[in-house]
């Protein structure tokens, strides 16, 4: 994948890139997998704001991704185009199985179309095939990792993301994560072999507001920019700090650095924490 530039005609595209989309083969989704999803605008049931600085934004048609594989199992099936997918930052491939029917799975990078792909216990080590992680060899880069047997992939499925399966040893499989961290999966439990596409997708700059409001992001503002009234770092003489020990949300809580983890029977299942050394 490359990225496009532009000339600088205006500020904001001196800095501005965004993806070349060589890897897309096809601009219109599958009908059949596809369905109207609601707006996110940041509302609850009562219409109320729950979530700031959400709302607007491009229509969007939601494409239906299978990220378990299950009922393919054994059924080999072939790529019939790369996609793109407004609502993640990966590419999405359409794979036409044997009998009849069609998929979406998440993209590998490097897939091409016409290739085959599989599902399997035991399946030939190749990009896309999916299988069981205990029939994995250790040291090879997997995406859409199941943490749990038969709970669908979860694990690895942002642009350019891999996992790597650093061990075999015990009654769980080891998994390196993007951010270092070691944690423990299923061995029973199914993974694709690659890396996930779109690997440039971080490397993209914005450049301008209205992409983001394209986005269905609204602007935010510095809570020191507020009155008093509106938030706690409001108030003061022109870009005075914001007056207390430890910065707070709009609603008077600790923000930036407080622990909101709560699931701590779940430590257990990680072996190396990503701060460790």
């Amino acid at each position: 994948m490359a990225l496009k530039k532009f000339k600088p005609t205006t500020p904001a595209r001196r800095q501005m890139s965004v993806s070349s989309f060589d890897e897309v083969t096809r601009t219109k989704p599958e009908k059949s997998l596809t369905k109207i999803a609601k707006k996110i605008t940041g509302r609850n049931n009562s219409g109320r704001i729950t979530v700031r600085h959400r709302g607007g934004g491009n229509k969007r048609l939601y494409r239906i991704i299978d990220f378990k594989r299950f009922d393919k199992k054994n059924i080999e099936g072939k790529v019939f185009s790369v996609e793109y997918d407004p609502n993640r930052t990966a590419y999405i491939m359409l794979v036409v199985y044997k009998d009849g029917e069609k998929r979406y799975h998440l993209a590998p990078e490097g897939v091409k179309v016409g290739e085959s792909i599989m599902t399997a216990e035991k399946a030939k080590i190749k990009v896309g095939n999916r299988m069981k992680i205990v029939n994995i060899p250790v040291g090879y880069e997997i995406y859409n990792v199941e943490m749990k047997k038969e709970k669908g992939g979860q694990l690895g499925r942002s642009a350019g993301s891999s996992l790597k399966l650093v061990s075999l040893e015990g009654a769980h499989a080891q998994v390196q994560m993007p951010s270092g961290e070691i944690r423990l999966v299923e061995k029973e439990g199914y993974a694709t072999i690659g890396q996930v596409s779109n690997i440039d997708h971080n490397n993209i700059v914005i450049g301008k507001a209205g992409r983001m409001r394209h986005k269905g992001r609204r602007p935010q503002v510095r809570g020191k920019a507020m009155n008093p009234v509106d938030h706690p770092h409001g108030g003061g003489e022109g870009g005075s700090p914001i007056g207390m020990k430890h910065p707070k949300t709009p609603w008077g809580m600790p923000a930036l650095g407080l622990k909101t983890r709560r699931r701590k029977y779940t430590d257990k299942m990680i072996v190396k924490d990503r701060r460790r050394k």
